[in-house]
């Protein structure tokens, strides 16, 4: 009797174990490598409320950025879960540019929405960085925004602020060059830095394009 329930002990430990191997085996894995990161490959890229021109605009994702892919659709590419779209008097207060209705045709549906950018301008390969390119009187600006665009004039910029004396090459340094202004110049080529410390007093506003230091 002894000698049975030695052996049918030994045969339930091993029929546990194979049971348990295969259920442990049958689970799902965690995929942790990333492969599913997208890179911004535009200068910037607007974050839109459903796939479309028309949807209102959220933010904006900038060159060298990163994004996950999470659904596709007519040349779009949703970029986030849905979430809540802080809904007042039927606008949200997320939508800085364009449409703000809290409505199904702006893809706002129950107080939610995701957003998305147009497929085209994302990549599965991180774009170079242009700041590695950068030339002797290029590297205190070479970590601006738009820096592989306004390269030269960034650099000049700079050196005419320094030789007026209104900024040091520390100054840039610390900053790392010129700053997109997304709020006060959103849709023009406008960059700031700041001079003499991180204050509104010490905020330096210059136009990419004309070269122009800003009143």
């Amino acid at each position: 009797m002894k000698k049975f329930n030695l052996f049918g002990a030994i045969l339930l430990t091993v029929l546990l174990t194979a049971c348990g191997n295969t259920s442990t085996d049958s689970l799902p894995q965690n995929d942790s490598d990333n492969t599913n990161i997208s890179w911004i490959i535009s200068e910037t890229l607007d974050r839109h409320t459903c796939p479309s021109e028309d949807c209102g605009i959220v933010g904006r994702l900038f060159f060298r950025e990163q994004a996950t892919p999470i659904e596709q659709k007519d040349g779009w590419t949703r970029i986030s879960e849905y979430y809540d779209a802080s809904c007042d008097a039927g606008r949200s207060r997320y939508v800085d540019k364009g449409n703000a209705s809290c409505v199904k045709t702006n893809g706002i549906v129950d107080g939610k929405f995701a957003e998305w950018v147009r497929s085209e301008k994302l990549s599965k390969d991180r774009p170079a960085d242009p700041a590695l390119s950068a030339t002797a009187d290029e590297s205190l600006v070479a970590q601006s925004d738009d820096f592989s665009k306004y390269r030269k004039p960034f650099a000049r910029l700079a050196a005419q602020l320094i030789s007026e004396g209104r900024c040091t090459p520390a100054d840039f340094r610390e900053m790392g060059g010129w700053l997109k202004s997304v709020t006060e110049y959103r849709d023009e080529p406008v960059y700031f830095t700041y001079c003499g410390g991180m204050t509104a007093a010490n905020k330096v506003y210059v136009n990419a394009s004309t070269e122009k230091v800003l009143p």
